[in-house]
């Protein structure tokens, strides 16, 4: 069945990593924006209170692009502590911009699944830029696991 109302340019990708540390470790880790800097490359700068951030708090982020810098106004619009925690914010190059981040424990370790979501691209999506966010999101997985787990990067 097809929805009716999604964008001819909706695109949504995941990615996951299992990582040794509880679902709470992970989460509060991944939605303080504060450790953003810590593993996304294009993520520079943080205004935000340095703490997990919950549904209705919001924060600035400072972005590097190849062609210069974007500045994101981002909002939670919904989080389970342990569980999942969604944010949103919009561009004028790309739309909304929606992550999801769920984490699942199994057995000693936590499935951290990082979702991107842009409901209404201005034009389509290539696949060099399918690459590209795949080889981004595997380093920025590998940055988390690293960090929580205490590993040199």
């Amino acid at each position: 069945m097809t929805n009716t109302n999604q964008s001819p340019n909706h695109f949504e990708r995941s990615h996951d990593i299992l990582i040794t540390a509880t679902p709470d470790t992970v989460l509060d880790y991944v939605c303080n924006p504060n450790s953003w800097p810590e593993w996304i490359f294009a993520s520079h700068q943080i205004e935000s209170e340095d703490r997990p951030l919950r549904k209705g708090d919001t924060f600035r982020e400072f972005w590097h692009t190849k062609t210069g810098e974007a500045v994101l106004d981002w909002k939670v619009t919904d989080c389970t502590p342990g569980a999942l925690w969604i944010g949103e914010t919009h561009t004028p190059f790309i739309g909304t911009i929606i992550v999801r981040y769920d984490v699942e424990a199994i057995g000693e370790q936590t499935k951290f699944t990082r979702t991107l979501i842009n409901p209404s691209r201005p034009k389509p999506i290539t696949d060099n830029m399918i690459a590209a966010i795949d080889e981004e999101a595997a380093a920025s997985l590998l940055n988390i696991k690293n960090n929580i787990e205490g590993r040199p990067a």
